[in-house]
C-alpha cells in the first residue's frame, strides 16, 4: 500500500490533499499526447487525460528503464534446441523476476481519488461520468478500511434519456443522477472465479467500451492494491430506439473483490437492488458462502447465479430465480441470456424495487463525505437555509422576484441606453440629457427596490464565512439545478412538442402563427425558469451599479456595496465563470465588470492573459470543447445553453509560464449565433454585435463550424469575416483559428486539403461582401487577417464513439482537442497579450463602440490613446533631456563667442557635443519600447518617434547654430560699443592710477585722497559723456503710430493714431466681421455671398473667424521671433525695427487675402501692429533697459565708482602691480560671474520644475489640465476667453506666472539654495584657474600674458571673459603670479558674497537674460506642438509636433457654442458637442455652401474639417458643460448671442457643481 503511493509519489498527499485549482493549470504536460509516460508522471498524466475527457487515460503505457526482453540461458546443443525453446522452462538470464510489477490502472485511479480534496474528487468522478465509466460508490479507506460513501462526487452528474410511454411516444428525461430513480442490478461474486465479471457486465452495458476496467484490459496486472471492496456504479440509459439493450434507465452496481471479505458492501448493496447477480465457483457445502448464497436464494428479490465451472444456459430454477453456465460458452450468448433474464425479472415485478443514489447516506455505518467534511456541511447547510426561501415559488415568477433589478428595470435601463447612444433628435443635447435622466431614475428605482431574504442571505454567506464559501457555491448550483431541472425538463418537452407541431402545420398559415406564438411563450417560460448562479450574480451586479450611480448604499445591504465586486472577483479566482454580457439583455454592465476586473487586479495584481474567445452557431460544440480543453465547466447540453458571454481564468503553471509570457488564459465563450429561440426575429444585429465584441476582446478567437453544410458555413463566415474586417479598420489585430468539427473519415488528407480550398474560397467570397459593407479595401481574407490555412484550420472527428446517451467521448476527439490546444499555445507565443487593465478598457472601448451602431466609426481605443500618452510624457522627458543638454552647450560657446575664442559654429560640433545625450534618449528609448507593459502597442510608434526624436535633435542643432551665429554676427557689430566701453573703463584706471602715484605722499589723508578721486571722476565721466550721446528712453507705440500714420497720411480716424488714445486689441475679439470685407464675385451677387447661410447669421463663419484668428496669432508669434533675433538687450533699439516689423505684418496681411474670398479694411491692418507692438511693448522696453544699464556711460560707470576708488586708494598706499592687477581682474569679473550665475541658475530652476511642479513635469497635455484647473479657481471669464482664442499664449502666460510663483514662494529653497551652490562651484572654478595658470607660468617661465592667457582659456566655457578686457590695463611690470593668485583667493569671497546679498525675489527676474530666463526655457518646451484648432469647438490638437503628420485630434471636444457657432436663422448658440454630434444624423452648414453637410460625413466640409479625427463618444467632459452655466451670461454678451430655443442648456448640465468639473479633469485628462 505505502510503496504504491510511493512509487506514485503521493505518499505525503493523503494528508496534503491534492487540489483541483493545481489540476486545472495549464502545464507542459496538459500540451503533451502522453500515450506513454514514466511511472512518476503517473498521476499528472492520468490526471490530464481525464479532464480532457480521454477515457485512455486508464490505458497509459508506463516507460520503464530497466525494460528488457527475456533471454533464456542457452547450453544445449542444436539438436535439442527446439524442444527446449518451446516446451521446457529455464531460468531467465536477467533480473526479471525481481522487477517491480507494473501499477494497476485503477490503482493510479483510486491513489488519486484518495488523495484529492472533495473538489478534485467532484471533478474526476463527472469526467469518469463523461468518459462513460463506472463511479465508485463505496470506497474503503485503504488505510482504516472505513467504507465512505463520496456522495459529494455524484452531484453535478446529470444523465438524460428516451424511452417510450404506453402510447409508444418518446419521453426525453434529465436528471440529476444521485436523484433518479431506476432498477439496480448489483453483480458480487464469491471467490475466485475464472470469468471477467466485469467484463460480462460491460457487454450487457456497452459492448463497444469498457464501462468496468477488467482483466483483459490494456494495462491490466496481476496485483490490485486498492479496488478491493471498492462498489463502482453506472447506468444504462435507453435511446428510445428498438435496439436498446433495456428499455428503462437501469443502475448497474460491481463490488470488486470476494463479496465474501466485505460483508458490509454486500449487505447495503444486496438490499437496495432490484436484482442481484452473483458469480459462483463450485462451492462446497461448507464453504462460508453457501449461507449467504442460501439467504440470497429464500429471498424473494430475483437473484441470477452465474456458475463459471458450469456449462450449463439460462434456467429459471424457481420463480425470478436463475441460473446460467459460463464455462466454454460462448461469452455473445451468455450476455444474451443474462440480459434476458435481468429484462424478464424487472419486467415481472410488479413494484420493482427502485433504487437512488442519495438513499446510500441513510445507510449505517458507512461514512458519508459531505457530513464527515465540516467546510462542506455547513456550506450545504447554508445553501439549504437559502433554498427554503424558494421552497413555495412559482419557477416561472422566481427570478421576477427574487430578482428585481434585473428584470424589466435592467431591461429598461439598457434599451434607454441604447437609444442614449443612438439618439436622432433635433436638439441632440438636450434629448441625450433626458435620456440620461430616464437612466438615472430607472437606477433609482432599482435602489428603491426591496432586497429579497434570499439574495440577503447569499451576500452575507459569502461575505461572511470564507472558508467553506467555495462548498456554498457549489452547493447552491447543485440545489438550485435540482429545483429548476424538473420544470425546465418538462417545458423543453414542451417546447419539442410545439415546435413538431408547427413544423407539421407550416402549410396552414393562420394556425401556423398562432402555433408560433405559443411556441414563443413556452421559450419565454423557459427562459424565465432558468435560474442559476448567474442570475445571482446578475442581481449584485445591478445593486451595484445603481449604488455607485447614486452614491450610497441600497438599504438592508449589510455591507458596503463597494466590497461586492471583490466577492465576485474572488468567485473568478476559484474558478467560476463572470457573465461578461448578460444574454437576456444582450448588453455588457460596463460599471460591474469594470469593478470585479478593478479588484481582481487588486488580490492578484495586474496579470497578463491571453483572451480565448470562441464563436459558433448554436449546438455547434463550443462549450464541450473548451470543457474538454480546459477541464471547465461550462453548461453543454442539445438547444440554447449558454446565453450571452462569460469569461473564466485558466492559470498558468509557473514552468510554462516563462514559455509563453502569460499568467492566465481568459477563455470567453458566447451564446451561438442564429439561435432556434430567436428564429423569425431579427438577428443578424444581434450576432454581428456578439461576433464583433468577442473577436476584438480575443487575442485569439476560435471560429467552431459543426459539420459540412454549406450553407450554415457560409452563414457563420459571412459574420465573422465582417468582424475581422472591423477589427483591421481599428488597427486591432486579434487571429483566428477555425475549428470544423464533426468531420467524417478526418484522417483522408486528400479530403482536408480539399476542404481547407473550399473554406479559404468561402472566406474570399464573404471578404468580399463584407468589403461593400465595411467599406473596405479587401479582395481576400488574407488582406484582412494574418491566416494560414494549412495550420490555422483544424479539422475534427465526432464527439461521441457511437450513438449517445451511452456512447464514451471519442478519442481522437480528445486528440485532436490536445492539438488544437498546441496551435492556442503557438499564437499565445507569438501574442503580446494584454493586461488585466488593458482588458478592463479594451472591453470599454469596444462596447461604447457597439452601442454607437457604426463600430468602425465609433470605436475609439483608450488603450492606444493611453499608451501614446505615457510615450508623448516619456518624449516630453527626452526632449526635454536634449534641449538641456544643448542649452549647456549653447551657454559654453556663447561665453567662447564673445571671449573670441571661436570664429565660426559648424553642425557637426554641436552634433558631437550632443553625442552622449542623444545616446543616453536612445538608450532610454529602447529600454521604453522593450520593456513597458504596453510594449505591443507603443511598437507600431517606434518608428515613427525615433524620426521625430532625430528630427528635433537635428532642429535643436540647426536652430542653436542660427542662434550662435547670430551671435557671432552681433558680436562684431556691438564690437565699437565694447571697445568703447572697455577703452573708458581701462582708460579710467591708469589715470586713476597716475592720480594715485601723484598723492602718494597723502596716503594717510582719506580726506585729500578722496577729494581729489571724486574731482578726477567727475571731470573724467563728464568728458566721457560729452563724447558719447546718451541713451534715451523709448516709446514703443509712438514710435509706430507716427509710422502708421505716415502710411496712410491722415486716411484713418483720429483715433487710430492719435498718442493715448485705446485701440481694438485684435488678439481678443470675439469676431472680425467688421474688418473684412467680402470679394466681388463674378459668378454671384453680393447678397449671395453674404446673406445669412448654412448657420452662421453673420458675414463670417466660424471657421473664417478661426482662420482669421489663427492668421493673427501666426503673426504675433512671428513678430516674436523677429523682436528675439533683434537681441535689443545687446544690441540696443533702433526704429528701423518698427519699420521692418510693419513690412512683415502688410506683406502678411496680403498674402493671407490671396488666399480667402474676403479683404481685410486698413483699419484691421492698423489695429494688428497696434496690438503687436502692445503686446511686445514691455519685452522690447526691458531690453532696452538692460542694454541702456551696461552700455550708458552714465549708469554703469556710476555702479563702478566705488570698485576704481578701491583700486585707487591701494595705488596710494603703495600696493604692488600684482596685487593691483588681482584687483583689477576680480573687478572685471564680477559681473561676468553674475551672467553666469543667473544663467546657471535659470537652468537649474527650469530642471527643478519640469521634475517638482506638477503642471510642469508631465507632457502637453497635462499642462492643460492644470491650465483648466486654474480657470476654474479663478473664475475669471476674460481669461477662459484667452484660453479659447489664444491658446498659444496662454500657455505661455501660464508658464511665466507657475515660474513666477514659483521663483517667488521657493526663492530661499531654491532659487537662493541654487544661486548660492553656482556661484561656490564657480569661485572653486576661477581659483582652480589661477592656481594652475600660476603653475603653468612657473614651469614655462612665462610672464603675465601668458598666464592671462591661461586663465581666461581656462573660464572661457564659464564666463564671457578674455584677455580683451584687460587689454587698457597695463600690466607689463606684474611679475608676481603667486600673489595675483593670492588676491584673487582673497577678494573673490567678498564678490561672491556681494552677488549673493544682492539677490532678492525682486531683482532675481530682473538680472535674468531674457533668453535664458527659465519661463522662457519651458516656453521653448512645451510650445513647440500642434496648436490648430477644432473647427467646431475650438478645442487644441494635442499632438506634441507642429506640423505633425495625419490628422488632428483631442480626447475631450467643447461646446460648440464656446467658439461663437449657432443655430440656422436664429440668435441661439448653439449646445452640441461635435463628439456627440459626429454620432448622429443631424446637419451643420458651411459658410460658402448652401448645401448641408451630414455630421457623419464632416470632412466633406472642407480642408480645415477633412484634418480633423473626431471619434463620436458621449465621455465628454463636466467641465464644460459646468463652464458654461456658470459663464452663460458672460458667453451671450460676448457673441450676443443667448443659450435658448435649440441652444437652451440642460438642466442636467446645471447640477454640476465646480469641484465635480475639477474632479473629470483629473479622472479624464
Amino acid at each position: 500500500m505505502n510503496n504504491l503511493f510511493h512509487r506514485l509519489h503521493l505518499e505525503d498527499r493523503h494528508h496534503n490533499k491534492l487540489r483541483a485549482a493545481d489540476a486545472l493549470q495549464l502545464t507542459e504536460r496538459s500540451l503533451l499526447s502522453n500515450e506513454s509516460c514514466a511511472e512518476e508522471e503517473l498521476v499528472q498524466t492520468f490526471l490530464q487525460k481525464l479532464l480532457m475527457m480521454n477515457y485512455r487515460a486508464r490505458y497509459i503505457h508506463v516507460n520503464n528503464a530497466n525494460e528488457q526482453h527475456h533471454t533464456l540461458e542457452d547450453n544445449d546443443t542444436p539438436e535439442a534446441e527446439f524442444f527446449n525453446d518451446i516446451f521446457v522452462n529455464k531460468p531467465l538470464s536477467n533480473k526479471e523476476t525481481n522487477q517491480s510489477e507494473r501499477i494497476h490502472p485503477m490503482d493510479v485511479q483510486m491513489a488519486v481519488f484518495h488523495c484529492a480534496d472533495g473538489f478534485l474528487k467532484q471533478l474526476m468522478v463527472t469526467k469518469l461520468s463523461q468518459c462513460q465509466f463506472a463511479l465508485p460508490l463505496l470506497v474503503p479507506d485503504p488505510f482504516t478500511q472505513q467504507i465512505e460513501f463520496p456522495f459529494w462526487t455524484f452531484r453535478q452528474i446529470n444523465k438524460s434519456w428516451k424511452m417510450r410511454n404506453t402510447n409508444n411516444e418518446i419521453i426525453s428525461q434529465t436528471q440529476p443522477i444521485y436523484k433518479a430513480q431506476t432498477p439496480m442490478v448489483f453483480f458480487f461474486r464469491f471467490g475466485s472465479v475464472s470469468s471477467s465479471k466485469s467484463q460480462l457486465m460491460n457487454t450487457l452495458i456497452n459492448d463497444k467500451h469498457d464501462t468496468f476496467f477488467h482483466r483483459n484490459c490494456p494495462g491490466s496486472s496481476r496485483t490490485r492494491v486498492l479496488m478491493d471492496g471498492v462498489v463502482e456504479i453506472t447506468w444504462f440509459c435507453p435511446s428510445g430506439k428498438n435496439m436498446d439493450k433495456f428499455t428503462d434507465c437501469v443502475a448497474f452496481c460491481n463490488l470488486h473483490g470476494d463479496a465474501g471479505d466485505h460483508e458490509k458492501q454486500l449487505q447495503v448493496l444486496t438490499k437496495m437492488a432490484s436484482v442481484n447477480v452473483v458469480f459462483l465457483p463450485q462451492l462446497q457445502r461448507d464453504d462460508r458462502n453457501i449461507i449467504n448464497v442460501q439467504e440470497l436464494y429464500k429471498d424473494s428479490k430475483p437473484l441470477i447465479c452465474i456458475l463459471t465451472d458450469d456449462d450449463l444456459t439460462l434456467t429459471e430454477t424457481r420463480k425470478s430465480k436463475y441460473k446460467i453456465g459460463l464455462k466454454d460458452r460462448n461469452q455473445s450468448d451468455v450476455s444474451k441470456e443474462l440480459r434476458r433474464a435481468i429484462s424478464d425479472c424487472l419486467s415481472s415485478l410488479k413494484s420493482v424495487s427502485t433504487f437512488k443514489v442519495e438513499d446510500v447516506s441513510n445507510c449505517l455505518d458507512i461514512k458519508v463525505d459531505e457530513e464527515d467534511d465540516v467546510d462542506c456541511r455547513r456550506g450545504k447547510e447554508a445553501a439549504l437555509h437559502i433554498m427554503s426561501v424558494l421552497r413555495t415559488k412559482d419557477l416561472t415568477k422566481i427570478k421576477e422576484l427574487i430578482l428585481p433589478c434585473q428584470g424589466k428595470l435592467w431591461h429598461q435601463w439598457c434599451q434607454t441606453n441604447k437609444e442614449l447612444h443612438r439618439t436622432q433628435a433635433e436638439e441632440l443635447e438636450m434629448e441625450r440629457s433626458k435620456k440620461r435622466a430616464i437612466l438615472k431614475r430607472i437606477r433609482e428605482q432599482q435602489h428603491e427596490e426591496n432586497m429579497n431574504t434570499f439574495i440577503k442571505l447569499f451576500i452575507s454567506e459569502i461575505h461572511l464565512h470564507g472558508e467553506n464559501k467555495m462548498y456554498f457555491l457549489k452547493w447552491l448550483g447543485i440545489l438550485l439545478d435540482e429545483y429548476t431541472s424538473r420544470d425546465i425538463s418538462d417545458l423543453q418537452n414542451k417546447y419539442d412538442e410545439k415546435w413538431s407541431t408547427v413544423v407539421k402545420e407550416k402549410e396552414n398559415h393562420d394556425k401556423s402563427e398562432k402555433l408560433t406564438a405559443e411556441l414563443e411563450k413556452i421559450s419565454e417560460e423557459l427562459q424565465a425558469a432558468t435560474f442559476g448562479l448567474e442570475h445571482i450574480m446578475r442581481e449584485i451586479g445591478q445593486i451595484y451599479e445603481s449604488c455607485e450611480c447614486l452614491k450610497k448604499n441600497k438599504k438592508n445591504l449589510q455591507i458596503n456595496f463597494s466590497s461586492l465586486p471583490g466577492l465576485a472577483a474572488e468567485m473568478m479566482i476559484s474558478g467560476f465563470p463572470l457573465e461578461l454580457m448578460d444574454g437576456d439583455a444582450a448588453h455588457v454592465p460596463l460599471v460591474w465588470i469594470s469593478a470585479v476586473l478593478d479588484q481582481l487586479m487588486k488580490k492578484l495584481g495586474d496579470q497578463k492573459v491571453f483572451v480565448l474567445s470562441v464563436l459558433g452557431l448554436q449546438s455547434s460544440g463550443k462549450s464541450t470543447m473548451l470543457n474538454a480543453m480546459f477541464g471547465l465547466q461550462f453548461a453543454v447540453s442539445a438547444g440554447r445553453c449558454t446565453r450571452g458571454a462569460f469569461m473564466q481564468l485558466v492559470k498558468v503553471s509557473d514552468e510554462i509560464k516563462s514559455q509563453i509570457n502569460f499568467d492566465y488564459v481568459l477563455v470567453v465563450d458566447t451564446e451561438g449565433l442564429r439561435a432556434l429561440e430567436l428564429t423569425g426575429k431579427s438577428t443578424r444585429h444581434h450576432d454581428n454585435e456578439l461576433a464583433t465584441f468577442v473577436v476584438g476582446l480575443g487575442n485569439l478567437t476560435l471560429i467552431n463550424i459543426f459539420g459540412e453544410n454549406p450553407a450554415e458555413m457560409q452563414d457563420i463566415l459571412q459574420i465573422v469575416v465582417q468582424a475581422f474586417m472591423r477589427m483591421k479598420k481599428v488597427r486591432l489585430n486579434p487571429s483566428c483559428v477555425f475549428v470544423h468539427q464533426n468531420v467524417s473519415d478526418v484522417i483522408a488528407g486528400e479530403k482536408n486539403m480539399e476542404g481547407r480550398r473550399r473554406l479559404q474560397k468561402t472566406l474570399d467570397e464573404m471578404t468580399k461582401l463584407a468589403a461593400k459593407d465595411e467599406v473596405c479595401d479587401a479582395e481576400c481574407f488574407s488582406d484582412v487577417i494574418g491566416f494560414d490555412v494549412q495550420n490555422d484550420v483544424k479539422y475534427f472527428t465526432q464527439l461521441w464513439e457511437c450513438s449517445p446517451p451511452m456512447a464514451p467521448p471519442n478519442p481522437n476527439y480528445c486528440e485532436n482537442i490536445r492539438e488544437l490546444k498546441e496551435t492556442i499555445m503557438s499564437h499565445a507565443v507569438k501574442s503580446h497579450g494584454m493586461m488585466l487593465t488593458h482588458l478592463k478598457v479594451r472591453i470599454k472601448d469596444l462596447w461604447e463602440a457597439l452601442l454607437n451602431e457604426r463600430f468602425v466609426f465609433s470605436f475609439r481605443n483608450c488603450l492606444e490613446i493611453a499608451a501614446y500618452r505615457k510615450l508623448e510624457t516619456e518624449y516630453s522627458k527626452w526632449s526635454w533631456s536634449l534641449r538641456s543638454a544643448m542649452m549647456e552647450t549653447e551657454n559654453k560657446l556663447h561665453n567662447k563667442i564673445e571671449n573670441e575664442a571661436i570664429h565660426e559654429v559648424e553642425e557637426i560640433d554641436l552634433k558631437i557635443e550632443l553625442k552622449e545625450t542623444s545616446e543616453e534618449v536612445k538608450k532610454s528609448m529602447s529600454e521604453f519600447f522593450e520593456k513597458d507593459t504596453d510594449e505591443d502597442i507603443l511598437i507600431q510608434w517606434k518608428t515613427s518617434f525615433e524620426i521625430k526624436i532625430k528630427e528635433l535633435q537635428e532642429n535643436i542643432v540647426r536652430e542653436t547654430k542660427r542662434k550662435l551665429n547670430e551671435i557671432l554676427q552681433q558680436r562684431d557689430l556691438k564690437k565699437k560699443i565694447d571697445d568703447q566701453r572697455k577703452h573708458h573703463e581701462n582708460t579710467l584706471f591708469e589715470k586713476s592710477k597716475e592720480l594715485a602715484l601723484q598723492l602718494k605722499h597723502k596716503a594717510n589723508d582719506e580726506k585729500t585722497l578722496k577729494k581729489e578721486f571724486d574731482l578726477f571722476w567727475e571731470q573724467s565721466v563728464k568728458k566721457i559723456i560729452t563724447g558719447t550721446p546718451p541713451i534715451k528712453n523709448i516709446d514703443i507705440m509712438r514710435d509706430a503710430r507716427r509710422l502708421l500714420n505716415e502710411i496712410y497720411e491722415g486716411r484713418l480716424p483720429v483715433d487710430h493714431w492719435k498718442e493715448g488714445s485705446e485701440h481694438k486689441n485684435i488678439l481678443f475679439l470675439p469676431s472680425y466681421s467688421e474688418y473684412v470685407s467680402i470679394k466681388r464675385s463674378t459668378n454671384r451677387g453680393f447678397k449671395e455671398a453674404v446673406k445669412e447661410s448654412l448657420g452662421f447669421g453673420r458675414t463670417l463663419s466660424p471657421a473664417d473667424e478661426t482662420q482669421i484668428r489663427t492668421f493673427v496669432i501666426d503673426v504675433a508669434k512671428q513678430t516674436d521671433e523677429m523682436i528675439k533675433s533683434f537681441n535689443i538687450s545687446k544690441m540696443g533699439y533702433n526704429k528701423s525695427y518698427i519699420q521692418q516689423l510693419t513690412d512683415y505684418i502688410k506683406a502678411s496681411v496680403i498674402q493671407q487675402e490671396g488666399r480667402v474670398k474676403y479683404v481685410f479694411k486698413n483699419e484691421f491692418f492698423v489695429d494688428l501692429v497696434l496690438s503687436v507692438y502692445k503686446r511686445a511693448n514691455m519685452v522690447i522696453t526691458d531690453q532696452q533697459r538692460l542694454f541702456r544699464e551696461a552700455n550708458d556711460p552714465l549708469l554703469y560707470l556710476k555702479k563702478k565708482r566705488e570698485e576704481y576708488y578701491s583700486i585707487f586708494q591701494k595705488y596710494c598706499r603703495g600696493a604692488t602691480s600684482a596685487a593691483i592687477f588681482g584687483e583689477i581682474i576680480c573687478q572685471k569679473l564680477k559681473e561676468p560671474i553674475e551672467q553666469s550665475v543667473y544663467k546657471k541658475t535659470a537652468r537649474d530652476i527650469a530642471d527643478e520644475m519640469r521634475s517638482n511642479c506638477e503642471s510642469l513635469n508631465g507632457n502637453r497635455s497635462n499642462l492643460e489640465k492644470h491650465i483648466l484647473k486654474t480657470l476654474a479657481e479663478d473664475e475669471d471669464f476674460e481669461k477662459y476667453m484667452s484660453y479659447i482664442k489664444t491658446p498659444r499664449d496662454h500657455f505661455k502666460g501660464f508658464i511665466r506666472d507657475e515660474v513666477s510663483w514659483y521663483s517667488t514662494h521657493k526663492f530661499s529653497v531654491s532659487v537662493l539654495a541654487k544661486m548660492k551652490k553656482n556661484i561656490k562651484l564657480l569661485q572653486q572654478k576661477i581659483m582652480e584657474a589661477a592656481h594652475e595658470s600660476t603653475e603653468h607660468v612657473q614651469r614655462k617661465r612665462g610672464d603675465v600674458g601668458l598666464w592671462l592667457k591661461s586663465f581666461t582659456q581656462q573660464l572661457s566655457d564659464e564666463l564671457i571673459f578674455s584677455e580683451k578686457d584687460l587689454s587698457g590695463v597695463n600690466h607689463e611690470d606684474v611679475d608676481d603670479f603667486k600673489l595675483i593668485e593670492d588676491v584673487i583667493k582673497k577678494e573673490l569671497p567678498t564678490i561672491m558674497s556681494d552677488i549673493s546679498s544682492r539677490v532678492s525675489t525682486e531683482t532675481f527676474p530682473l538680472k535674468l537674460d531674457c533668453k535664458f530666463r527659465p519661463d522662457e526655457l519651458l516656453i521653448d518646451h512645451f510650445c513647440q506642438c500642434c496648436w490648430v484648432q477644432c473647427p467646431f469647438c475650438g478645442a487644441i490638437c494635442t499632438n506634441t509636433i507642429e506640423n505633425h503628420h495625419g490628422d488632428h485630434s483631442v480626447p475631450f471636444h467643447h461646446n460648440n457654442g464656446l467658439n461663437g457657432w449657432f443655430y440656422k436663422g436664429t440668435t441661439n448658440l448653439s449646445i452640441s458637442i461635435c463628439t456627440s454630434s459626429v454620432a448622429s444624423d443631424q446637419y451643420f452648414h458651411t459658410y460658402d455652401s448652401d448645401d448641408a453637410v451630414p455630421w457623419r460625413e464632416y470632412r466633406r466640409a472642407g480642408k480645415d474639417f477633412a484634418n480633423w479625427s473626431i471619434t463620436p463618444d458621449l465621455s465628454d467632459l463636466p467641465y464644460w458643460k459646468w463652464f458654461v452655466c456658470r459663464f452663460q451670461k458672460d458667453l451671450e454678451k460676448y457673441y450676443s448671442k443667448t443659450f435658448e430655443g435649440c441652444g437652451k442648456i440642460p438642466d442636467e448640465w446645471r447640477k454640476y457643481t465646480k469641484q465635480e468639473a475639477l474632479e473629470s479633469l483629473d479622472q479624464h485628462i
